[in-house]
């Protein structure tokens, strides 16, 4: 039986690569199949070829964007329990979502003790971010200083100080858990400053501003760096019992029980 689609040349999967047009030219047999089989005028066939390639496009650049954020495995917000903390401003963390803030370069800071969500939280808010087209980069704050650190040259740091200002949003996770010295200070600060008012930071921390002398023990610009941090910020505080805890205690008690 004779087929409805007319004979593909050779070149025109080719060409049509070479216009960049990648998804006609690897779905071409089934395309001018449906075409033919659907009686498409030359003004449908268009469309659909338009419609195609901007579908292929938005998906491949939704993955391009998702493998630079560096996020990582992470919970869904559907697994975050809202009842939990005893203290948590929702209506807070649901204007976040909403992403209003990368609009206008403003920073958004949660803060709390470990175990409570705030990573998790952080990176459903960086993967928001990314869904709605914005470059984000998701890097704890050890391995952004280390990086950093062990720049050997001025033009070296410069090129990676880029890499750290130019994401739409920068998500610096964990301050605080460890002690660095007056040059980590510095750089960070570097950061901070390149990217205020104009890029939006998304920084997670277990000690209050107060305490973030003891992240960086004698550094001259730790309360510039709060300064420029908090300026245009919104400041979550979450508050409660450690989530890893309480799965921890019933996973013992499990144990225990178990004959």
């Amino acid at each position: 039986m004779t087929s409805l689609a007319p004979s593909t040349p050779p070149t025109l999967p080719d060409a049509l690569r070479s216009l960049g047009l990648r998804r006609t030219a690897a779905d071409l047999p089934d395309f001018l199949a449906r075409a033919t089989r659907s009686r498409w005028s030359p003004a449908v066939l268009l469309e659909e070829l338009v419609r195609a390639e901007a579908q292929d496009r938005a998906r491949r650049s939704l993955e391009r964007r998702l493998s630079r954020a560096r996020l990582g495995r992470f919970k869904p917000m559907a697994d975050f329990e809202w009842d939990w903390p005893q203290r948590l401003d929702r209506d807070a963390v649901e204007r976040v979502f909403a992403l209003g803030f990368l609009a206008s370069g403003s920073n958004v800071i949660l803060a709390a003790a470990q175990g409570l969500g705030k990573t998790m939280l952080a990176k459903n808010i960086a993967h928001q971010a990314v869904l709605h087209g914005a470059q984000v980069l998701y890097v704890t704050a050890a391995d952004l200083l280390l990086d950093l650190g062990g720049q050997e040259t001025s033009r070296a740091l410069e090129r990676r100080l880029r890499h750290y200002v130019e994401p739409r949003l920068l998500a610096i996770d964990e301050v605080g858990y460890l002690t660095y010295d007056n040059r980590a200070a510095d750089l960070l600060f570097q950061v901070v400053s390149r990217r205020y008012e104009w890029r939006s930071i998304l920084l997670t921390t277990n000690l209050a501003f107060k305490d973030w002398g003891t992240i960086f023990p004698n550094a001259a610009c730790v309360t510039a760096l709060i300064d420029r941090l908090t300026h245009h910020a919104e400041i979550i505080t979450i508050a409660g019992e450690s989530y890893r805890r309480r799965e921890a205690e019933a996973a013992q008690k499990a144990r225990r029980d178990k004959p």
